[in-house]
């Protein structure tokens, strides 16, 4: 049957002569491989407008049984390549793929995840500068979407109210737990086994304005330092998670494709 669908191209991959493979977060059915015949042509028309990280508007010929998807057509809606070249926004923008590319799953609906997706590609697109927080903000989102979001309210040991806790022992640091995930205050009694590390109470703040952060809102911002501390820490907790999840369905059909 025909289908339509939004989708981000994650990536591509040259097959045979002029074609290419490119694997698609659709909304509508979540991970696709379509293949573009001809699509390394330079008479291609939609080729082009599959790169990595281009939102797209795809009409597949969809065979549920074909682990390969048919486009039929495509046009597009959101591109990088249309804003000024910056190495710091494109780092982003590709860590934010490979990091969907082994969240999602194969043709396994998913539009929370497709939605923070398209909106972190639409922040980036909008933002003139400091794309750094967009980055700790999608990681923030995809927790939350894995199932995994930190608690940022309460304490995770104690169930203490964090925010008024801070301000009434005057805190400079409370600690992040891995596992549970969430804050908590110093003076807890901690879980054996808990893997724990000590974060300023500025980190914490930032974190929290990043959860409170949504619709098409910018990300807040704090030093440069500040912000990479934050996006580390929570690449940290999502890998985490993230190797948790089985492998991939699609992961096994790209590579005999990339090897025959």
């Amino acid at each position: 049957m025909i289908v339509k669908t939004r989708a981000v191209v994650l990536r591509n991959i040259k097959y045979r002569d002029q074609s290419k493979i490119c694997l698609l977060l659709t909304r509508e059915y979540g991970q696709v491989s379509v293949i573009l015949k001809g699509g390394r042509s330079s008479k291609s028309r939609t080729g082009p407008l599959f790169s990595p990280g281009n939102v797209i508007e795809a009409v597949l010929y969809k065979k549920g049984n074909r682990d390969i998807q048919l486009l039929s057509d495509a046009s597009l809606v959101l591109s990088l390549l249309s804003e000024a070249p910056d190495l710091d926004r494109f780092s982003v923008l590709y860590r934010v793929l490979d990091l969907v590319r082994h969240a999602s799953t194969h043709e396994e609906k998913n539009v929370p995840l497709f939605t923070i997706t398209h909106s972190a590609i639409w922040r980036l697109c909008h933002a003139e500068r400091n794309f750094q927080p967009i980055l700790a903000w999608f990681l923030l989102r995809l927790v939350g979407v894995l199932g995994f979001a930190p608690s940022l309210d309460r304490c995770v040991f104690s169930k203490a109210d964090l925010a008024s806790s801070i301000d009434e022992m005057k805190l400079d640091e409370i600690f992040f737990v891995h596992d549970p995930g969430g804050f908590a205050l110093p003076g807890s009694s901690v879980a054996t086994g808990a893997s724990i590390q000590r974060v300023p109470t500025s980190r914490y703040r930032f974190i929290r304005a990043l959860a409170a952060t949504g619709g098409n809102a910018p990300c807040p911002e704090d030093p440069p330092d500040e912000v990479s501390a934050v996006t580390a820490l929570l690449q940290e907790y999502c890998s985490r998670h993230l190797d948790r999840t089985p492998h991939r369905k699609h992961l096994d059909i790209v590579s005999r494709l990339i090897s025959a």
